[in-house]
């Protein structure tokens, strides 16, 4: 099992962190992208002070920017770190495309695959020409011609976040790994309705499965008080059911409800809904907090690691909690002798 972690090097303790963790020995370093900092920019600064850990977004948003300049800003990440970026992708959601970049949330998967084709040609140091149901390069009537990088070619792994059924089964197909979320640890049910479609995918392509790095993310705290750390995570799970997405989309509870959890996930919303946000993260199952992390005693976050790497999670991204970076560092510390 290979360790990550989200970095924030937005101030000393977050940079210290990232720095810290790269001597540590960790696989890979995420910076994230939501509304407010965008995920290469933070990239960039922590290549220039790390030396072993990949550098991956987690993700970078389409529909924010071309795939062009997508290109772009891999070529220049990968040669600023030595080769150790990779371009982690995904859809976000309507809520967040249409309101945040006013960019039309249509036809997400095939988005996503122009998207990675071009990216791929343009990174390969082949013409900006491409005939997409989205993308047409160059515009056709205009003035453009179908350019070369003038940077060299270069080759940067590409990662798909993915969480519906058509996009899991593109990131089998396409993809070099998979950034996942809403995954139980030791759960069949898991591994059949977000890692199946992924297998499917990719045999279908001619791909071998194995081939595609599984990622999840994970929050990591330890506590003796197993009960009260589950409680709280999975209660941080309301704002997610009751309020990442509307009514008639969210990519996140349809996870969890193709996992068996519909009824409860329901009963979560209408609560967030109703405007009663404390009984919304008491309705939410404890077990959603306590599988989907890495929480409370060495033994139990030993039992979690092994139903992760039992359903064929390769890397864990994790989310250290703590108020400062010796917290964080301590709590990664212990976690990586735990695997070692």
């Amino acid at each position: 099992m290979k360790i990550g972690i989200n970095v924030a090097p937005y101030d000393d303790d977050g940079l210290r962190v990232a720095v810290e963790a790269d001597q540590l020995g960790v696989d890979s370093l995420w910076a994230p992208e939501a509304w407010g900092y965008d995920a290469l920019t933070p990239l960039a600064f922590v290549a220039a002070r790390t030396q072993r850990a990949r550098l991956i977004s987690g993700i970078a948003q389409l529909g924010a920017r071309t795939p062009a300049m997508l290109a772009m800003s891999a070529m220049s990440l990968q040669a600023l770190s030595n080769g150790r970026f990779v371009l982690g992708l995904g859809v976000s959601g309507p809520q967040v495309v249409e309101g945040w970049h006013g960019v039309p949330f249509a036809k997400p998967v095939t988005r996503t695959r122009e998207t990675v084709e071009i990216v791929r040609a343009l990174c390969r140091g082949e013409r900006s020409s491409y005939d997409g149901k989205i993308f047409q390069l160059p515009l056709p009537g205009g003035e453009g011609k179908a350019i070369r990088s003038m940077a060299p070619p270069v080759d940067v792994p590409i990662f798909l976040a993915a969480l519906g059924p058509a996009n899991l089964r593109l990131t089998g197909e396409i993809a070099d790994g998979w950034i996942g979320n809403s995954f139980l640890a030791g759960a069949p049910e898991s591994a059949e309705a977000l890692l199946g479609p992924i297998r499917e995918g990719a045999i279908e392509a001619g791909r071998d499965p194995d081939a595609i790095e599984r990622t999840v993310a994970v929050s990591l705290e330890f506590s003796d008080d197993v009960e009260s750390v589950a409680a709280k995570h999975a209660g941080g799970y309301a704002f997610t059911f009751g309020a990442m997405g509307s009514g008639k989309s969210n990519f996140y509870s349809s996870a969890f409800e193709r996992q068996g959890y519909g009824d409860q996930i329901a009963e979560v919303h209408r609560l967030w809904q109703a405007g009663d946000r404390e009984a919304a993260a008491r309705a939410v199952p404890l077990e959603i907090g306590l599988r989907t992390n890495l929480l409370g005693t060495d033994d139990t976050v030993r039992e979690t690691l092994r139903g992760f790497a039992d359903a064929g999670i390769d890397t864990l991204r994790v989310n250290l909690v703590g108020d400062d970076a010796d917290t964080q560092l301590a709590a990664l510390d212990r976690l990586l002798s735990l695997i070692n």
